[in-house]
């Protein structure tokens, strides 16, 4: 009988019941919204919204970019080339705890090119299964924007705040 309890508690802990931190296997991010402090000019309060699932690999697969706010210097040209990672590791709760970073860049169609940074990612995981969903998503960086040869953007950077939540 002592056997039998001393494998279960091993089988416990090693399945990931202990308090041990753990990277996520596969999260889907869901829909949403970033605002951009800091900046220059035009080339200062980007805001937009997206929506990405996490591969199991941490790449994003990022199906939308939306730039709310077109008086900006990207202007309304568009958004082209969205790309990034997420790299989530959870405690035993299922609480995304650090090291969890976020890389997101996207482009626009003048090649001007915008990179957020983070290593602040907050929020709660249903599972560590492959259809997982991140709940309560927060993530805090930092952005830099390097402008393209002959555009209007010029280089700036600043904070942002990514909020989980839906586009509409």
């Amino acid at each position: 009988m002592k056997e039998a309890a001393v494998l279960l508690l091993l089988a416990l802990l090693l399945n990931g019941c202990s308090a041990n931190q753990t990277q996520a296997q596969q999260a889907y991010g869901g829909a949403w919204e970033a605002v951009m402090s800091g900046g220059i000019g035009t080339s200062s309060g980007f805001t937009f919204l997206t929506e990405f699932s996490v591969g199991s690999n941490g790449a994003l697969s990022i199906t939308n970019v939306t730039l709310e706010n077109t008086g900006t210097c990207f202007g309304s040209s568009g958004v082209v080339d969205p790309g990034g990672t997420l790299s989530l590791t959870y405690n035993s709760a299922f609480q995304i705890v650090p090291p969890s970073s976020l890389t997101f860049t996207f482009k626009s169609s003048a090649g001007d090119t915008i990179t957020l940074t983070s290593t602040s990612v907050t929020g709660t995981l249903s599972s560590v299964t492959s259809s997982s969903t991140l709940t309560n998503g927060l993530i805090v960086g930092t952005w830099a924007l390097a402008p393209a040869s002959g555009s209007s953007c010029v280089t700036a950077s600043g904070n942002f705040t990514m909020t989980q939540g839906s586009t509409t």
